[in-house]
């Protein structure tokens, strides 16, 4: 079965765009890797984070910053399909 990315996010904070940006970034890149992006809006304010099964993609509490959609496609094609070549968004 395709993975499905999951995107918690703060709607106190106003990020509900940012996550659906972000969600729409991925399943244009990976529309035949994954099965879809779920957004969740979080009770903890403050809160964006991104993952795929058990393993979190990006923290922004942790990483100090929201992620560049370059880089977060990165970091998902590490996790679900490490041959796959991003274009312009490649290392």
């Amino acid at each position: 079965m395709k993975p499905t990315v999951q995107i918690e996010y703060c709607p106190q904070c106003g990020w509900l765009l940012r996550a659906a940006w972000m969600a729409q970034e991925l399943l244009t890149t990976f529309r035949d890797e994954l099965y879809g992006v779920t957004l969740h809006p979080s009770e903890t304010t403050g809160r964006f984070t991104v993952s795929v099964g058990d393993a979190i993609l990006w923290d922004r509490k942790q990483e100090g910053r929201f992620p560049e959609p370059k880089e977060l496609k990165q970091r998902l094609r590490d996790q679900i399909a490490p041959d796959k070549k991003l274009g312009h968004s490649d290392r």
